[in-house]
Order: C-alpha cells, then structure tokens, then sequence
C-alpha cells in the first residue's frame, strides 16, 4: 500500500513537472483535463489542455490532478490495426458457426439415409460396382484402339517399302496421329475412373466412421470436428 501511494505521488510529480515544463495551464489540471501526448514511439512527449495539431494522430493519456490515467486514446495506425484484428476474428467465428451449421446438416443427412454400417457398405460396393463397370468398357475400348494401331503401323511400314501404296501414306499416318491420340485419351479416363474408386472407398469410410460416433458406436481414428 506504502508503494503504491508512494507510485502515485511519483507520477503526479512527474506530470506535473511535465506540465510546468510544456507551459501548461495550472487551471486545466485543477479542472481534471490534463492530457499527455505521445510520439510515434509512445513516449510521452508533452502535457496539456489540448493535443498540438502536430500530434492530433498519435495516442494521447488523460490524467487528473493527481496523476491517475483517466483516459487514454490510440493512434491512427494502432485504431486501424485493432479494427482489422476485430474483424478478422469476426471473421473467423462466422467462419467456424458456418462449419458447424453444415456439419450439423451432413450428420442429419448421415443418420436419415442409413441405420446401419452394413447399408453404407451397401451404398459404397454399388457406387465401386457401377465404376469397375465403366472401366471394363473402356479397357476394351483401349484394346480395341491398341489393335487398330498396331494394323496401321503394320500397313504404313508396308506402304512405306512399296512405291505403289506410296499415295496411302498421308492417310495412313493422320489415321496413326487419331489413333494415338484415342488411346491417351482412354487411358486418362480409366486413370480418371481409377482415382474416382479410390474417392469413394475414403467417402465411405468417413461416413462409417462419423456414423460410429453419432450412434455411439467402436471409436475410431476419426476428427468429430471434421466433415465426411
């Protein structure tokens, strides 16, 4: 308690000190408004009834007679700085309530559509069979568009040894450039159909897994924060 009196009479001594120094009015501090303007470093650099136009942007500390901070102020660049801070945390936190409303909603959609892990391994082989389906087609697609090649290589070499199949050999080699061109294209696609088996295996086991812990099923491995 001694410290702190002993603090504050300090302080009061020091501003007025400053106060005299600055030329400020006895009045203003009798009257409680004693203001201390800062520099751009946040030292005090003066004391007053009014803050200088030099020093209208910088932070400011209000005093009464005694010393004891009333008020303070900030800075432009400190204002505009808080301000930023708030809105991004704004941000954030409507951020955060959207997630978890649409969390809400896929956990809502999870239990309506199954009751049991066994129907989303029903739903996850149907989705893999119609994919392994659509692979199989465009491997004999592939197949097919590998044997074409072949031929047309076969009949280009032929071509190109006799002089009298001399004239084939402009469509010969666009027919090679389509065809090479259809086999990457099939293969991209199967690489394509391939990926998408992979997607729906780690789908479905997102969706068991949050299916477990909403119905208070075997703990897994997985993050209830994050969505399936």
């Amino acid at each position: 308690m001694v410290e702190r009196t002993r603090s504050r009479l300090l302080a009061a001594a020091a501003v007025t000190a400053l106060i005299v120094f600055s030329g400020a009015s006895p009045d203003a501090g009798a009257a409680g408004r004693i203001i201390c303007w800062k520099d751009a470093s946040g030292k005090i650099v003066g004391c007053g009834d009014r803050v200088p136009p030099e020093y209208q942007e910088n932070a400011t500390k209000e005093l009464d007679s005694r010393g004891i901070t009333r008020k303070t102020t900030e800075t432009v660049e400190e204002a505009q700085r808080r301000r930023a801070q708030e809105q991004e945390l704004a941000r954030q936190r409507a951020e955060e309530s959207r997630r978890l409303a649409e969390q809400q909603r896929r956990d809502h959609a999870l239990l309506a559509t199954y009751t049991s892990e066994q129907e989303i391994d029903v739903r996850r082989d149907r989705e893999l069979e119609q994919v392994e389906a659509q692979i199989k087609q465009l491997d004999v697609a592939l197949k097919n568009a590998n044997e074409r090649r072949a031929d047309l290589e076969m009949r280009r070499e032929i071509a190109e040894k006799d002089e009298n199949l001399a004239d084939r050999l402009p469509a010969l080699k666009k027919d090679l450039e389509s065809t090479a061109a259809e086999q990457r294209r099939l293969q991209q696609r199967i690489a394509n159909r391939e990926k998408d088996m992979i997607a729906i295996r780690a789908r479905f086991d997102k969706q068991k897994q949050r299916f477990r812990m909403l119905t208070g099923g075997a703990s897994t491995s997985a993050d209830p924060a994050k969505p399936y």
